[in-house]
């Protein structure tokens, strides 16, 4: 396989304080990685920095992907070549329907226009694979939605717009049982279907169970202190992180 994402010593601030400090990071398209560490680690903010939040500022290092250098692209410049975050929490936008906001994305990114039935198809097979209730797609963004729903709609998002890498931050927090199930299987189709890459940051095991976990990092600090395999989640889980961090 391919290199899709190369990090290499990424420092990363925001409002003059250093968050990241010289991350290297790199996948393979169509692989599986699972980022783990302490909460206050620099989980989220790897993750907003890779999609060009513009509340952080990158002050050393490059992000290439797809052999592209996107440093200093924006997050609209990011989301076009296909990169997609689901958020930890997800915020609400009034005015705008999810369905009008999934096909607006889609013809944004995609750069062509989808005709309303063919877009309904698409919007329809996808809310029922994650047992959302239609009547969703014509309410406002999130407004309202209970977190297992926006959590849905997030995966909808994936389902819908097919990025070449989605970054799932802690999409599983805070749903029970049956909600990890569904936004697994939602996942999983996002995965056959398209071969994307996939990285995971998660607390929970659960959502991993369906998938094949290529790379595990642990992030402590800012800094990822250990890289190992699918099993280094089984561990961290059992054991904790203390052994991985003393390291530092």
């Amino acid at each position: 396989m391919s290199q899709l994402l190369t990090i290499t010593d990424l420092c990363v601030s925001a409002e003059d304080k250093p968050l990241l400090h010289g991350v290297s990071l790199g996948m393979e398209k169509g692989s599986t990685h699972v980022l783990m560490g302490h909460n206050g680690a620099g989980k989220s903010t790897l993750g907003l920095a890779i999609m060009g939040s513009p509340e952080y500022t990158v002050t050393d290092g490059k992000i290439l992907f797809d052999g592209a250098d996107i440093t200093n692209e924006s997050a609209y410049e990011r989301a076009k070549r296909g990169i997609f975050l689901s958020f930890q929490n997800p915020v609400e936008i009034p005015g705008i329907t999810l369905s009008e906001f999934l096909r607006n994305s889609l013809e944004q990114i995609s750069g062509k226009h989808m005709k309303l039935w063919d877009f309904k198809k698409k919007l329809k097979a996808a809310m029922e694979l994650v047992d959302m209730d239609s009547s969703y797609a014509q309410r406002d963004l999130n407004v309202g939605f209970s977190g297992g729903e926006k959590k849905k709609a997030e995966i909808l998002q994936l389902l819908i717009l097919e990025p070449k890498l989605a970054i799932l931050d802690e999409t599983d927090s805070g749903l029970d049982v049956d909600a990890v199930k569904t936004v697994s299987k939602g996942i999983n189709e996002y995965k056959n279907r398209t071969g994307g890459t996939l990285l995971i940051i998660t607390h929970n095991t659960k959502i991993l169970e369906s998938l094949t976990v290529d790379k595990t990092h642990i992030l402590s600090g800012g800094k990822i202190v250990c890289d190992g395999p699918a099993e280094l989640v089984d561990d961290v889980i059992k054991n904790g992180f203390d052994k991985y961090t003393d390291k530092e």
